[in-house]
């Protein structure tokens, strides 16, 4: 089984689109939707979803009132001043440490699970997906991001399918560490801006530091066809391979309003032929 995550190091490059004109592609494949922080991978693969799970990660302390006896010692010990002078925890404040619960005398402090978020397995015309939801402003993304990864390989073994493609989250934060470790490769999904070469560089180091195999793929040359020299210069002296170039192609927007992959949108637009020839040699390289 192979494990394909397409990443970038900035939001907007067009990862999800690649990753949805792959969908359309390739064959006996589970998709993947890593990036659990701001997931739109659904938005086009439509999923009919056939088990949801809450997400539990972290805790929150919760003083009973009753059994409290406002002796103050939770207060005096709390480094993250979460416990007001009613002796109400704020959730916001409380890190989750769990010093309170263990020093309280009277045993007076709950420290329930917290429900984080959702996670899902659907079905798509595409063939199944493993998806999530983070609620706002939560944390533990990157717990949220292995698990999706797991329940994806365990699916793929279950169904005796070959390939996991997986649209990972952007950056280089703890998310993204939690998608590509262990995989077959990553494409680096980049764009000719200034922004887009020094993000790209962060995202090889990453690769480069977890020993993962990193492709290079060029999406909107043609806007600066000087710096997409440059990121391919700098690919090769790192010792990477350039997948190819995709022209910019207004396509890909109208596809995803659509709800659509770019071959089902529009099958003579421009940018099809040079997705097509990236998953040829894609294919070849990773002998899919």
């Amino acid at each position: 089984m192979k494990e394909l995550i397409v990443i970038s190091g900035k939001g907007g490059t067009g990862k999800t689109s690649l990753i949805a004109a792959f969908a359309s592609l390739a064959e006996n494949k589970v998709l993947c939707d890593a990036d659990v922080d701001a997931a739109d991978l659904h938005l086009i693969m439509d999923p009919t979803v056939c088990m949801r799970a809450d997400f539990k990660s972290g805790h929150t302390a919760n003083i009973d009132t009753i059994k409290c006896t406002e002796c103050g010692l939770c207060r005096d010990l709390c480094r993250f001043n979460a416990i007001n002078g009613d002796f109400i925890v704020n959730p916001i404040d409380c890190e989750g440490c769990g010093v309170c619960v263990y020093f309280c005398p009277e045993k007076a402090i709950d420290f329930p699970e917290n429900t984080c978020g959702e996670w899902f397995i659907s079905d798509t015309r595409f063939g199944p997906l493993v998806h999530a939801r983070l609620g706002i402003a939560e944390e533990n993304s990157g717990k949220l991001v292995t698990l999706v990864r797991q329940e994806s390989k365990r699916l793929a073994d279950e169904k005796n399918l070959d390939l996991i493609l997986t649209d990972g989250p952007p950056g280089v934060g703890c998310p993204v560490i939690a998608s590509i470790g262990g995989a077959s490769a990553v494409i680096i999904v980049t764009e000719p801006s200034l922004s887009g070469i020094h993000d790209m560089q962060r995202v090889v180091e990453l690769a480069n530091h977890f020993n993962v195999p990193a492709l290079v793929c060029v999406n909107k040359f043609d806007l600066n066809p000087n710096l997409t020299a440059d990121i391919e210069t700098f690919a090769r002296e790192e010792g990477l391979t350039c997948l190819g170039r995709i022209p910019f192609d207004p396509a890909f927007t109208e596809a995803m309003v659509q709800g659509q992959t770019i071959f089902e949108s529009n099958s003579n637009s421009r940018a099809g032929p040079a997705i097509k020839q990236i998953w040829q040699r894609l294919s070849s390289q990773l002998r899919l």
